[in-house]
């Protein structure tokens, strides 16, 4: 059994290796580091900033107006998330429903989502 030591040390080099391979793929090694680790930061090929320890993409932004836009912008691109999903959940049941009622309810439902998502997606392209 490895004790702890060899544990994070087996992590360390993991972390390493991967940090490694991403360079060996283009990416750019950048002066930032990741707010939540710390970590070093890289810039993807798409120029995009990468925290390779959180396996996410980071977003850097400048003063306050940026901040809500960039918080705005989030939550939008949530919201949509969450449309599609029950949009796809909805269109399961359509696809396997019989009942003429429910038929009706259900595609009220579908409209609704769609006219939400619509709207989202508009607002996400423009700023307010």
């Amino acid at each position: 059994m490895k004790n702890l030591e060899e544990t994070q040390l087996s992590e360390n080099t993991d972390k390493i290796q991967s940090m490694a391979d991403l360079l060996r793929s283009g990416t750019t090694l950048t002066n930032l580091s990741c707010p939540a680790c710390s970590s070093p930061l890289f810039r993807l090929k798409n120029k995009d900033l990468w925290c390779e320890q959180c396996k996410k993409k980071v977003i850097t932004v400048k003063g306050d107006e940026q901040i809500e836009e960039t918080k705005r912008l989030t939550t939008l691109g949530l919201l949509e998330s969450t449309l599609l999903r029950k949009i796809q959940e909805i269109n399961d049941r359509i696809h396997n429903e019989t009942d003429l009622e429910e038929l009706r309810r259900l595609s009220l439902v579908m409209s609704t989502l769609l006219e939400n998502l619509e709207r989202a997606r508009k607002m996400g392209r423009y700023r307010t």
